[in-house]
């Protein structure tokens, strides 16, 4: 194996690319961070919020097709590495032009882009060099939970720099950390060998008939889609939410508090994700993850509607349900490896990620619209009915997985 030639081994391999992940996401909450501080300096209403913190997964959607599909017939590491220099770019843009909704829009779409070429290639990059192997669910797993890492990595380390020297310094440090993880890949990864393509590669990088044919497969595909839809409009809203219940208690603003016990309920909560794949490994994965799902539902609606109650309790309950949405992640996701097909294990990855982060786009941008219709971010009808909101993802994966 690659990785083992360059002295890593499997486990090396798989915390290298957890800690380049980490690395590489740095900027991917920073919007989410700072929400409130930009609505009130660009006057942005909830719904163009919700279209800002979307479109991040709109960037992701639309690179998908061409960067993860196309791990079937190159290596995944020239893919991950050119996306992390996009990343890169992105950050370094919006930290020096973005001053409202059409620039951040567009650098975030862009960051989005960066991310497509990197997770999920980044997951083939890692199974195509370990191979089949008793314990690749587990790596899936520990690599899955690089990604929440470096999202919660992301909210404490946007409040801080934005803090201390300002959102723009924030976001700069982000495309400082992408750069970080660009060497780290080309120092330590090798290219993988050549191998002669599979007859099965021969289609059109864009044909993903087999992959929906697949029934087994498609199963996880979509429920991943409705947990991208809820986990994103949880952490894209979260923030926001905090904020919300400190003002409900009389309390000011302190987006940096907020962010701090962002970064913790998303870290505390990546250990739900390994639990729930072991959970999932040894038993009946479409039971255990409906089982989730019926309970994500119930905690969205009770979370909603928490902030009259005291703080500590409002925190408690935003953990106790991202834990639960967190729960079923990695399991979705080494359900859909798992049941791919020979040669076709780029493109599953690749469906996968177009519709999951489709839900991950729809998520945060329905929850503005719902804040907006039903009154606005002041409103405590208004965050119950945008919770709801996040729940009907589950909701509409528990089908999923039960029909199919």
């Amino acid at each position: 194996m690659t990785a083992l030639r360059a002295g890593l081994g499997n486990r090396g391999l798989v915390a290298l690319l957890s800690i380049a992940s980490v690395l590489g996401m740095l900027g991917s909450s920073s919007f989410s961070a700072l929400l409130p501080e930009f609505q009130s300096a660009w006057g942005l209403s909830n719904t163009e919020a919700g279209w800002i913190s979307g479109i991040y997964f709109g960037g992701y959607v639309a690179g998908v097709p061409v960067l993860v599909g196309a791990t079937d017939r190159i290596d995944a590491r020239r893919v991950y590495v050119v996306s992390l220099a996009i990343g890169a770019a992105a950050s370094i843009g919006y930290a020096l032009f973005a001053d409202g909704f059409l620039s951040a829009l567009g650098f975030r779409a862009l960051a989005g882009l960066g991310l497509a070429g990197t997770y999920m290639p980044g997951l083939k990059l890692m199974t195509d060099r370990i191979g089949q192997h008793p314990r690749q669910g587990r790596y899936v797993a520990y690599y899955t939970a690089g990604f929440s890492l470096g999202t919660a990595a992301s909210f404490a380390f946007t409040a801080e720099l934005a803090q201390w020297f300002g959102w723009r310094w924030a976001f700069g440090g982000a495309a400082i950390g992408a750069c970080a993880a660009l060497l780290l890949i080309l120092a330590l990864v090798p290219p993988a060998p050549a191998v002669p393509e599979p007859q099965e590669a021969t289609r059109r990088i864009l044909d993903f008939r087999p992959v929906f044919a697949n029934r087994a497969a498609l199963r996880f595909i979509l429920g991943y889609t409705g947990h991208t839809w809820e986990l994103f409009a949880m952490r894209s809203w979260l923030v926001a939410f905090l904020i919300y219940a400190q003002g409900v208690h009389g309390e000011s603003p302190n987006i940096s508090r907020a962010s701090w016990i962002a970064m913790m309920i998303v870290l505390v909560s990546t250990a739900s994700s390994i639990y729930g794949a072991e959970a999932a490994s040894r038993s009946d994965r479409g039971a255990v993850i409906g089982r989730v799902m019926v309970l994500s539902v119930i905690a969205a609606a009770v979370t909603g509607f928490s902030a009259p109650l005291p703080i500590a309790a409002v925190v408690m309950l935003c953990l106790i349900y991202h834990l639960l949405i967190m729960a079923d992640s990695a399991a979705l996701t080494g359900g859909a490896v798992a049941t791919s097909l020979p040669g076709q294990r780029g493109a599953t990855l690749a469906v996968h990620s177009i519709l999951g982060f489709g839900g991950g786009f729809l998520g945060p941008l329905a929850v503005g619209l719902v804040l907006d219709l039903m009154g606005g971010g002041a409103s405590n009808l208004a965050w119950g009915a945008a919770f709801l909101a996040m729940g009907a993802g589950s909701a509409a994966a528990y089908v999923a997985i039960r029909k199919l």
